[in-house]
């Protein structure tokens, strides 16, 4: 590890030097990219994953004009390290991210760090590097908030414009009056927050019209404790519990409105064809209301069950991706997504660069692929500083997917489970009784991978 960091510093130097590599492509014809991660959104809270809450007709629309891929999956069941996943296309822990980041004693119990280090891999910086204008409008969550205030500004990550909330380093004063994600002092109030970035967004775009744009939009009022608008219901109702179901549906609801309004912006501003929107989760919903909010898989948020980690996904690109298609078969995850989207931006990674996912770009174009590359997870090094949900949902701290086959354990080899994920994807039937020469191969993989991973000790 000490000698990745050394390399990575290295790379952080030859960043900070004038653009590599440039491509020949004109700034003109290369893709915006926008991508949408909704906090705690569960695999079929909307519609066109078979969400029954409310209708969201306009994320269903992007459905419409794109591909929805139904085995993707976020790097952690829980927000801080899967949001690492996607900046740096590493596992998380590689970077010393294990569970949500919160003040310093709990980020050293939990045995991580307190913020992302500037000289890991930054997405946005390769494509600021190659030419785009790079964004980050929303919720953060890699450091700043709480008692860390030396955490590094969106600058050094290579965002060259920022709005977010509370969870990082510089908070947005008109959504964060207070010491906290949201307040009644706020300006700006929470059921507004998706609104607001949405704005944020296509007024960057406006701004830099000539120049590709990758922005990184992430709201956060998906996630608990949910706020609708005061006069959300006709007839002036207001949930009184913003964890219940009839709070989240207006939530819901007006997110959708929200996505609506991005769509309708990008055609407004005559970019609408030449950039590629993704929209997905985090991590798994929480609470999932008995499973509902994940279309049945087990798990939810905090666990390494499907619920935690398979997120939906949509990717539309119109004239490039076949739109109103699904892809059912192939695996792909957050960490292949800075590959990915380099290869689809037609932005140049430095040699120097290993990152543990792959370029998915042939797939996400609409040419279905076997995973040849195994995926691995991992959450709840303890009983300290990590929750866990209730039940059958909890499950045993690492976890490897390898072609149909998971295998979840903990990482002192104990409750061991193995299941078929093509046949079983809702993980009621534990083979590894039965199949003890795959049980014995993925857990050698899984534990080879689990001692690669450093560990920051109190």
């Amino acid at each position: 590890m000490q000698k990745l960091n050394v390399l990575f510093v290295l790379l952080a130097t030859m960043l900070a030097l004038p653009a590599y590599g440039l491509t020949a492509t004109p700034p003109d014809s290369l893709p915006n990219i926008i991508f949408i991660l909704t906090d705690d959104m569960g695999f079929s809270d909307i519609a066109c994953f078979g969400g029954q809450f409310v209708p969201t007709p306009n994320i269903d629309r992007l459905a419409k004009s794109g591909r929805k891929f139904t085995q993707y999956y976020s790097a952690a069941p829980i927000c801080s390290p899967s949001r690492a996943g996607l900046i740096t296309g590493m596992y998380p822990g590689r970077w010393n991210f294990s569970t949500y980041l919160d003040n310093r004693k709990h980020n050293a119990s939990a045995q991580q760090a307190d913020f992302l280090d500037t000289t890991a891999p930054s997405i946005a910086r390769f494509f600021q590097q190659a030419g785009y204008a790079t964004a980050h409008f929303g919720k953060w969550h890699l450091g700043g908030g709480r008692d860390v205030k030396n955490a590094p500004g969106f600058e050094h990550y290579g965002y060259d414009a920022h709005n977010s909330t509370y969870e990082s380093p510089d908070p947005d004063p008109l959504i964060t009056a207070t010491n906290w994600i949201w307040s009644d002092k706020d300006s700006i109030k929470r059921w507004d927050h998706t609104q607001y970035f949405v704005d944020k967004t296509l007024d960057f775009l406006s701004k830099h019209k000539g120049q590709p744009c990758f922005i990184n939009l992430w709201p956060d009022d998906m996630h608990t404790p949910w706020v609708p608008r005061k006069d959300a219901e006709p007839n002036g109702q207001y949930p009184s519990n913003p964890e219940e179901e009839a709070a989240f549906k207006l939530v819901l609801k007006e997110y959708d409105v929200q996505m609506g309004r991005l769509l309708d912006g990008l055609k407004q501003l005559g970019i609408d064809k030449n950039t590629i929107v993704i929209f997905t989760s985090d991590n798994g919903p929480l609470p999932s209301f008995k499973g509902s909010r994940s279309g049945g898989l087990r798990g939810s948020k905090l666990s390494l069950y499907e619920g935690g980690t398979r997120m939906p996904f949509i990717i539309s690109w119109p004239g490039h991706i076949p739109a109103g298609t699904i892809d059912e078969s192939s695996v792909i995850s957050g960490v292949d997504m800075l590959p990915t989207l380099a290869k689809l931006g037609h932005v140049p990674l430095p040699e120097i660069y290993q990152g543990d996912g792959v370029d998915k770009s042939q797939v996400l174009l609409g040419k279905p692929a076997a995973r040849h590359q195994d995926l691995f997870w991992e959450y709840g090094r303890n009983n300290i500083a990590f929750k866990y949900p209730e039940g059958k949902d909890k499950s045993p701290n690492l976890a490897v997917r390898s072609g149909d086959w998971k295998l979840i354990m903990n990482n002192d080899g104990t409750d061991i489970q193995l299941f078929n994920i093509k046949k079983d994807k809702y993980e009621t039937m534990n083979v590894a009784g039965s199949e003890p020469a795959t049980v014995a191969t993925l857990k050698n993989k899984l534990l080879t991978w689990w001692d690669s991973l450093p560990k920051l000790t109190q």
